[in-house]
């Protein structure tokens, strides 16, 4: 249905609409930050695309080699939640192919990772080293797995936004995160304050990981507040550009604390690109005259 190339196109097109999104205390054209550029940002999509889009990869060989690939070309870990995140819904589309809707076909992905996918994505892991990550007493990444990819990632789910997706089939995209996007498209016109809106709706519902990681809850209240107050001015604007005096003012009192919310920036781009993917089916089935 969607050939490599094609898939690789919309993986660095999900991932430069996230950059060219104003995302408070996060990475953007309009402010960088903690020690991470926007050039890295772009070489790191465009060198994590090839790996990531292999049909002969597994998913967690998928993830090992887009996150060594990132390594080698820009020496920080930039891009390993939002690998984590797309690897299996680019995987997912080979099975769309046997008639199944994307979220189907990505079920059948996370129900059937193996012991050899959470191995790759252990070495991926500790090769990226995450800020905050501490040791576990289960299935530490340090150590050789003995579960699956998907079990793996139910032991860290209490505490991890993106495994949690793995073991929810992505609910936080399917069931949330689509529906504001669709909606802050129509209103706009834009992919780019759409995916703001989708930050800013995440940040203000759930914790970022990230965060907490580093920080504990000390800040969770504090961020959901102030991301609802951007929610609810972005669900007023006519014009979002107006918000832009708020939207600085917002990313500088992030940053000044050193807050980064990185795992709901990722959870963007996966969103992005999930939306992404499903218009390309659509159009697929309107072109085969098949039932959407």
């Amino acid at each position: 249905m969607i050939s490599p190339q094609q898939l690789s196109e919309l993986y660095q097109k999900a991932c430069e609409v996230e950059l060219q999104a104003f995302k408070p205390g996060n990475v953007s054209v309009y402010a960088e930050g903690h020690d991470m550029t926007v050039a890295d940002f772009k070489l790191s999509a465009k060198v994590s695309a090839a790996p990531l889009c292999n049909p002969d990869y597994s998913v967690g060989e998928k993830i090992f080699y887009a996150v060594k690939s990132t390594r080698e070309a820009v020496a920080c870990n930039t891009n390993l939640g939002i690998i984590l995140l797309c690897a299996p819904l680019i995987q997912a589309i080979n099975n769309v192919n046997t008639g199944l809707a994307l979220r189907q076909a990505l079920h059948q992905v996370l129900a059937t990772t193996t012991v050899d996918d959470a191995d790759w994505v252990f070495k991926a892991i500790s090769l990226a080293s995450p800020g905050g990550l501490g040791r576990s007493d289960q299935q530490d990444v340090s150590e050789k797995p003995s579960v699956t990819l998907t079990e793996a990632m139910r032991l860290s789910s209490a505490k991890d936004r993106i495994a949690l997706q793995y073991v929810t089939d992505y609910r936080d995209i399917f069931d949330f995160a689509i529906a504001i996007h669709y909606n802050a498209v129509r209103k706009w016109g834009n992919q780019e304050w759409a995916a703001v809106s989708v930050y800013a709706s995440l940040l203000s519902r759930f914790p970022d990981s990230h965060i907490e990681r580093k920080y504990g809850s000390q800040y969770s209240e504090m961020v959901a507040a102030k991301m609802s107050q951007l929610s609810y001015e972005l669900s007023k604007a006519e014009s979002p550009e107006h918000l832009l005096p708020l939207l600085y003012s917002l990313d500088q009192a992030l940053k000044s604390q050193g807050l980064n919310p990185g795992t709901m920036a990722d959870m963007t781009v996966a969103t992005v690109l999930t939306v992404f993917l499903e218009d390309v089916i659509k159009l697929t089935l309107r072109n085969k005259n098949l039932p959407i």
